[in-house]
């Protein structure tokens, strides 16, 4: 614990330049709306590389999902600049959300990359609070690297299951805590107050298997894999979904 404390100490030290900023109210606007979205883009490009074959497993079977009707419809949530459009299928309605409507310039390059989806709305709402999308008007809600930064974990997956149409599917890949007897979860324990704060509340320690067993999914299917990011605490992630 002492070690731990130090740590921290010498990060905050590291750092201080950014805890003055937010000391001062100027981190979140300029993190929110500059520093996010292109720190975002960068490492979300590396861990795209890595997660790809994950993701083409976990959405291979999005269509056996399909409503009455024949269409997909698909409601992501924390939608950024949309790197899961490729994994979708052709056809699919997609709606779109997150809390931060500073992605616009990496959306629409991936819109236009993917043009055989349809793209229904953009809507900006927190992943708590979804009142805008009707109760069970979706067949697919698709979350990921969203549920570590959330207010409230059990919130969302209320929402998520409020939205889906009985029989539809919440999709997630996330990363995790890690084994709390090891290195890394000690690193994790470390970096999180600075992280948290650097990164738009993105929390390292949550244990979110934990939260998707509580919820009410009638079949939940959990995966812990590896995806390793060097000299970055985002490590183990979980893949998996669990059906309404």
């Amino acid at each position: 614990g002492a070690s731990i404390l130090l740590l921290r100490a010498c990060l905050v030290l590291l750092a201080s330049p950014v805890y003055l900023l937010s000391f001062l109210g100027i981190w979140e606007p300029f993190c929110k709306k500059i520093f996010f979205p292109y720190i975002l883009d960068k490492i979300g490009a590396v861990h795209e590389k890595k997660s790809k074959k994950y993701k083409q497993e976990l959405f291979s079977n999005l269509p056996d999902f399909r409503g009455p009707s024949g269409a997909l419809r698909l409601l992501e949530i924390g939608t950024g600049s949309g790197s899961n459009f490729q994994f979708y299928p052709p056809g699919c309605k997609v709606t779109c959300t997150d809390v931060n409507p500073h992605f616009q310039e990496g959306l629409a390059k991936n819109m236009k990359k993917n043009q055989h989806l349809q793209y229904e709305a953009f809507l900006v709402a927190a992943a708590e609070d979804l009142g805008q999308v009707p109760s069970g008007s979706v067949d697919v809600v698709v979350c990921t690297l969203v549920l570590c930064s959330v207010n409230s974990v059990s919130s969302t997956l209320r929402e998520a299951l409020r939205v889906l149409r009985p029989g539809g599917a919440f999709y997630f890949l996330e990363h995790v805590a890690a084994e709390h007897s090891s290195w890394r979860y000690f690193w994790q324990q470390v970096c999180y107050p600075t992280w948290k704060l650097v990164f738009a509340g993105c929390c390292l320690t949550r244990e979110l298997w934990k939260n998707l067993e509580e919820a009410k999914f009638s079949e939940l299917k959990i995966q812990h894999i590896s995806i390793a990011m060097p000299w970055m605490p985002i490590e183990p992630h979980i893949v998996g979904y669990g059906v309404k």
